[in-house]
């Protein structure tokens, strides 16, 4: 290997190319972490109500834990590998989107802050972690992904994100009156809108990706939450368990059939 096939590989990003398939996966693997950590966290170890007390919060305690665990195994692997490969990828986002299921649960339920307090401290850790990606690397462009560090201060910012969505998400759905379907269309406006701006106009590329990168999460929370909630609570009761089976594999499919390749931000020339 020549010292410059040495260089191009090392500067690899090990994340996908951002395109609308890029996009459409990670919709739907946002709503696999809303029913998969519910089926786990509610279905099989007890939502926290007035009724369940202790026992609820242990199943939202409990999934937590479970789901962290896996992730942590995941993203560690994934930092450990040399190159990007889209099952290990996809994988590790699935599994930090369902511990921020569990995570967001705990905390604006279980602990008392609500939504509002919950979304205010997971915007401060996502802010965080982004300010302290910018200062460890110079930059938090996504192109960049390719050592350790970069990628280390990567996942935990889309823990954190992943997290924050679920709060947002429950937030708009059931604090304002939207419900669940009226959330995933106003988070969709927002999708949409920022897609306006990447189109027509010069913003830096880099806000606008994490910026979607987060939306993304609530919109799939809505959806996911939409499929399995009850139908007086305005969901269409469908089995979570199943509703999360359905998801895997439509994603694994859309995995295998679109083009995964290394790639860089889009617009990274205009970024920041």
């Amino acid at each position: 290997m020549t010292i410059d096939q040495s260089e191009r590989q090392a500067a690899l990003s090990k994340v996908p190319a951002v395109t609308l398939g890029f996009w459409i996966i990670k919709i739907l693997a946002t709503t696999l972490g809303e029913t998969g950590g519910d089926s786990v966290s509610m279905s099989w170890l007890g939502e926290t109500t007035p009724e369940a007390g202790q026992a609820g919060l242990n199943g939202y305690l409990v999934g937590t834990a479970i789901f962290l665990a896996i992730f942590l195994v995941l993203a560690a692997w994934q930092i450990r590998t040399r190159r990007f490969h889209p099952l290990l990828y996809w994988a590790t986002i699935i599994a930090s989107t369902t511990a921020g299921t569990t995570m967001a649960d705990f905390a604006t339920r279980s602990l008392g802050i609500g939504y509002a307090g919950g979304s205010a401290l997971l915007l401060a850790l996502v802010l965080a972690s982004l300010g302290a990606w910018k200062l460890a690397t110079g930059t938090i462009r996504v192109e960049t992904v390719s050592t350790p560090k970069s990628e280390a201060f990567y996942w935990l910012t889309i823990t954190f994100s992943q997290t924050l969505g679920t709060a947002l998400g429950d937030w708009v759905a059931d604090t304002n009156g939207l419900g669940f379907g009226g959330g995933a269309l106003f988070f969709g406006a927002l999708l949409a809108v920022l897609a306006g701006l990447y189109f027509w106009t010069r913003v830096n590329r880099v806000f606008l990706f994490w910026a979607a990168f987060i939306l993304t999460r609530p919109l799939g929370a809505t959806v996911g939450d939409l499929l399995d909630k009850p139908l007086e609570d305005g969901g269409l009761a469908l089995s979570r368990p199943l509703a999360t089976a359905a998801l895997a594999v439509a994603i694994l499919l859309l995995v295998l059939i679109l083009p995964q390749r290394a790639g860089t931000h889009p617009g990274a020339d205009r970024a920041a």
